[in-house]
């Protein structure tokens, strides 16, 4: 009696799952990309909301050719400069003056320089547009002394070309931006589940009915 009570219980349940089941294999195969779409815009909109916003100040310094010197040596010596930039010796004194400590600067701290001019762009990333024009002020600062105390040997000199300024707009991407990354994430996983999704057995349509072999008689009368 007590089995017959259990699975009577449990069939109002089964039943309904398998009619929900029923009805999700009865929706539209573009429903998928739809729904991919929509949760994966939602998603990074939401995200593009709830992140802090950054900003990114850079200085550039450049390096000139001192006597016994030539524009060659100072292209290289700055490509030199811009890989050591962002190196303790360097970053150890920057911090007095950006008032951040070492590690802040070597997570937010970025060098580039070009093949062709012998410049060196220091770049500093932060919550607050202040802080980063701080920061990078303080790295081009720290690298200009440093390279500067070297030039008898160097014979090249390292001036400020352009100093950093408090950026006005933000650095990180927008919501709408993120929104429009979640929705082609999205629709993409949304593409990919229609693809490996099972086909239901109205689309299989009736199968080839296969013709059996001819018997002797029937051989006979057609010949």
């Amino acid at each position: 009696m007590t089995d017959i009570v259990d699975k009577t219980d449990r069939t109002p349940g089964a039943s309904q799952a398998t009619a929900a089941l029923a009805r999700v294999k009865a929706l539209p195969a573009w429903c998928l990309l739809v729904a991919g779409v929509v949760l994966g815009g939602v998603a990074g909109s939401t995200y593009g909301a709830v992140k802090p916003a950054t900003y990114t100040a850079t200085n550039y310094v450049v390096a000139v050719p001192a006597k016994g010197s030539d524009t060659q040596s100072a292209l290289g010596f700055a490509q030199a400069y811009g890989r050591v930039a962002t190196q303790l010796a360097v970053l150890g004194d920057a911090q007095v003056w950006a008032g951040v400590p070492v590690g802040t600067l070597r997570d937010s701290v970025r060098t580039a320089t070009s093949p062709d001019a012998p410049m060196v762009a220091v770049s500093a990333t932060s919550s607050h547009a202040d802080v980063a024009a701080d920061m990078a002020n303080a790295v081009s600062r720290s690298l200009t002394r440093h390279a500067n105390h070297a030039e008898g040997s160097t014979h090249v000199k390292l001036h400020q070309f352009a100093r950093a300024t408090p950026p006005t707009e933000t650095s990180s991407a927008s919501p709408a931006v993120t929104g429009l990354v979640g929705a082609s994430a999205g629709g993409l996983l949304g593409g990919l589940l229609l693809l490996v999704r099972p086909r239901r057995d109205a689309d299989a349509g009736p199968a080839a009915s296969v013709p059996g072999p001819a018997t002797a008689a029937d051989a006979q009368r057609k010949l």
